[in-house]
């Protein structure tokens, strides 16, 4: 979700939710220490900050010149989860955050008017937290797209029952110009916009696990060239390594916030 206006350099052109809609359009992390979240990050992934319109507790990250997150740090004020969630774009804000409910959904924030668009937190039927967007897009979100999270993960119960409520919420597989594509792929359900994996929604999680790492929820992996530094710069920045292989790597944030670090050599 961008709430920042201002074109990077190079890009002029505006696309909008109502032309390209379904896919991830944004990840946003909410933290408690802004300070802190910028220096993990700039450690441990090299990106660099703005400040945006909404205050001083706002931040959006840059990764060479292009903006690739929001930085929220309004945990403590606001009672919400330390975490990485994704937004989707949508066409309509009100039907989607209707249709979730239908569905068994429930909308925590929202929609909420953000100039240039709309917003809205969201969870599925079996709690992970996803967020969606209507309104304008970045002219780089074609290079967001590409590079800046490699892709999302759902880990969840049940993968098949999973695509089906987001794909009536976010209109995956429909007639309309522009949707999202959803198959079978192994044992997981692939999701690509335009013929690049956007997502993934793999089954397996157990919802009544006290483990938030193995709880229904979206993982954000971002890709990297070096797993290994990463990881050790994480460490030396607070944070912790939960998981890791040659490939990829499972972080905590010194603030808690899971994402994934994944090489660049198996970019999907």
């Amino acid at each position: 979700m961008n709430h920042d206006t201002k074109p990077s350099p190079g890009t002029a052109e505006v696309v909008s939710t109502h032309s390209v809609f379904g896919a991830p359009c944004w990840v946003s992390l909410t933290s408690r220490d802004l300070d802190a979240t910028q220096d993990f990050y700039s450690a441990v992934l090299g990106w660099k900050w703005r400040r945006n319109r909404l205050g001083d507790r706002f931040r959006i990250a840059l990764a060479d010149d292009v903006p690739v997150a929001g930085i929220a740090a309004v945990a403590s004020m606001w009672h919400m989860a330390v975490a990485w969630t994704p937004y989707f774009a949508v066409p309509d804000a009100d039907e989607a955050v209707a249709r979730a409910r239908e569905r068994g959904g429930t909308a925590a924030v929202g929609p909420l008017s953000f100039p240039p668009g709309r917003a809205a937190l969201l969870a599925d039927r079996d709690g992970a937290t996803f967020g969606i967007w209507e309104g304008e897009l970045m002219g780089a979100w074609e290079t967001w797209r590409r590079a800046a999270p490699t892709f999302i993960r759902l880990h969840t119960r049940d993968a098949f029952d999973a695509a089906i409520f987001y794909g009536e919420i976010l209109e995956w597989a429909s007639d309309r110009a522009g949707c999202c594509e959803v198959r079978y792929e192994g044992d997981e359900v692939v999701l690509r916009s335009q013929g690049d994996v956007v997502a993934r929604i793999q089954s397996g999680a157990l919802g009544s696990a006290p483990d938030p790492t193995i709880r229904p929820h979206w993982q954000v992996h971002f890709a990297v060239s070096d797993v290994t530094t990463c990881a050790r710069t994480a460490e030396q920045q607070g944070g912790s390594v939960l998981r890791m292989t040659a490939d990829e790597a499972v972080l905590r944030d010194q603030d808690g916030a899971q994402f994934t670090v994944t090489s660049r050599r198996v970019r999907s």
